[in-house]
């Protein structure tokens, strides 16, 4: 089985410029994926965990701006705009939403091979911060698993965004409604539910929570020792 670098997702209404970049990404080792609208990407990621995404801005039904404002903080993976040469005030207003990078079209395929090569290696820089200790317990996000004692117990991805947004702000209360906007989920029980599922993870006594634990009207804190 073929060994690839990354798996990347392409976000072009225009058939060409998609399997241009697919071709490009192919020969470079890179798995591809592509999709024709902001709609079709946004069921794509709802499924599978890309390790980047190519986003057009011009597009038919939804922007590639609107994509990234609504998705970025939910789905939490870089994203590259392309944009046209005299989009100058939506390069900046997509850097500022929460893109990474962006290309002005026409491009050189290998010029985007080499942002997307530099932003992952940046990613996997920060990737290491996801392994921590505390107490007996090891929490991986980069492998989905949280070890305790003699166990390994799979993270599911939703628990690892909420686990991820915690480990980066320990001692920081997030409320429910905080929570249910980066896992897009608005109902409080079920938010309660994941909570609960996730110290049977953590703690050794999840009805006596050392680590993960509720503070009464306002939410919940991740403490680490």
């Amino acid at each position: 089985m073929k060994n690839f670098k990354a798996h990347i997702l392409i976000v072009d209404d225009d058939d060409g410029i998609r399997e241009l970049v697919k071709q490009y990404l192919d020969q470079n080792n890179y798995l591809v994926s592509t999709a024709n609208s902001a709609e079709d990407a946004l069921e794509k990621v709802k499924i599978i965990k890309f390790d980047l995404i190519v986003l057009d801005i011009m597009m038919p039904g939804k922007s590639g701006l609107e994509f990234t404002s609504e998705n970025k903080k939910r789905i939490d993976t870089p994203i590259i705009l392309l944009t046209a040469k005299g989009e100058a005030s939506e390069r900046v207003e997509g850097l500022e939403i929460g893109a990474d990078d962006y290309l002005p079209k026409p491009f050189e395929p290998k010029e985007l091979v080499l942002r997307i090569d530099n932003i992952l290696a940046k990613t996997k820089k920060d990737d290491l911060k996801r392994v921590i200790e505390f107490g007996s317990i090891k929490i991986d996000l980069n492998k989905l698993f949280i070890y305790r004692e003699n166990e390994s117990l799979k993270i599911n991805n939703t628990e690892k965004i909420i686990l991820e947004k915690m480990i980066n702000s320990p001692g920081k209360i997030f409320k429910r409604d905080e929570i249910g906007d980066f896992i897009d989920l608005d109902k409080e029980r079920s938010i309660d539910v994941i909570i609960t599922r996730l110290r049977k993870k953590i703690e050794e006594n999840p009805k006596s929570p050392k680590y993960l634990q509720t503070i009464r009207g306002e939410g919940y804190v991740l403490w680490i020792e």
